[in-house]
């Protein structure tokens, strides 16, 4: 099947895939997928509905410690560093940025907390960039599918990108989060629900 196929069909399969992260401004969205790391969007959802009411800028954050935060994001796990992360980021988008998340990878990786995974989420949901960021649904769908074998999450980035056009990364990316999610499941992937089936090394491993 050719990349033009897959694509058509997660799509056809997930035809609202999207963040399903809740934010109103980019640094928002980084405060949101900082708090993501091991933990449920959901639970994350949860806690930024109360956290943004009272603090929302990167000047908010910045004027934070550590003891006032972590309370506030202890639901989301590792709520030490992350609030450590949360901070040093507002921080230095405060004084480095004037306040203005950056919209580039080089400058992104220059704000403490942020990794590529999280730089390339900022890029690609709050500012339109195409990015291929590979979370663990983007890793275990595109080693499925045999769209990679990159044994790390850059070499999957790497070849995704060289598989499919700019102009879909970032369709893609949200496509192959909800497949992960919802129907290709680490423990119980539904197979029957997948149009993909003939495509997946999974499948034929199993059968093998």
């Amino acid at each position: 099947m050719n990349s033009d196929k897959i694509i058509a069909e997660l799509k056809k399969m997930h035809p609202d895939a999207r963040c399903e992260l809740n934010f109103g401004t980019p640094f928002e969205l980084l405060v949101a997928v900082i708090l993501s790391a091991q933990c449920t969007d959901k639970r994350v959802n949860e806690v930024t509905d109360k956290l943004f009411k009272v603090y929302s800028t990167p000047s908010d954050f910045a004027a934070l410690t550590n003891e006032r935060l972590e309370p506030l994001i202890r639901s989301c796990g590792f709520y030490r560093n992350k609030s450590t992360s949360i901070i040093g980021a507002a921080k230095a988008i405060e004084t480095r940025f004037g306040g203005m998340v950056p919209a580039t990878m080089e400058e992104l990786l220059t704000v403490p907390g942020v990794g590529r995974k999280t730089a390339s989420v900022v890029l690609t949901v709050a500012f339109g960039i195409p990015a291929m960021p590979v979370d663990t649904h983007v890793f275990r769908v595109s080693h499925r599918l045999g769209l990679s074998g990159g044994k790390t999450p850059d070499d999957v980035e790497k070849d995704l990108k060289n598989r499919f056009p700019s102009e879909e990364w970032n369709a893609l990316h949200h496509a192959l989060i909800f497949h992960g999610r919802y129907i290709c499941k680490a423990l119980r992937p539904d197979c029957a629900a997948c149009t993909l089936k003939d495509e997946c090394v999974y499948i034929k491993a199993k059968e093998n």
